[in-house]
């Protein structure tokens, strides 16, 4: 017998390229500052422009901040579709719940792939 082939399934860049212009990215960077603190900044990127939606600082990140943040960034209405973000433990219970209440859906990049970073 035969065995049918299936179409493959779509790859990451597949996604990236259908939803693009639905699709945000958030991410963390550090910073060091001339008294040798540490700050993180936090920055969400609109991916089809490639512009800066929203930019902040703080010196200990939290679900909550974070999620204070995303509600910031849109407000009335205006969210986007996909939020594309690292594994980072900054995003907790709080942050998922707050996004998930906005209607964003949370993609995922896969573990331990730099290459995918927001």
């Amino acid at each position: 017998m035969i065995r049918q082939r299936r179409p493959p399934s779509p790859t990451w860049r597949a996604f990236l390229d259908n939803h693009l212009k639905d699709l945000v990215s958030i991410d963390f960077f550090v910073v060091p500052t001339a008294t040798f603190r540490v700050l993180f900044g936090f920055l969400i990127l609109a991916r089809d422009r490639r512009c800066v939606l929203h930019f902040n600082v703080t010196s200990s990140p939290s679900a909550a901040w974070t999620a204070q943040q995303v509600v910031q960034a849109f407000p009335e209405e205006s969210a986007p579709r996909y939020l594309l973000r690292d594994r980072d433990g900054t995003y907790g219970r709080c942050f998922r719940r707050r996004v998930r209440d906005l209607g964003i859906k949370e993609v995922l990049i896969a573990a331990r792939s730099p290459w995918q970073s927001p």
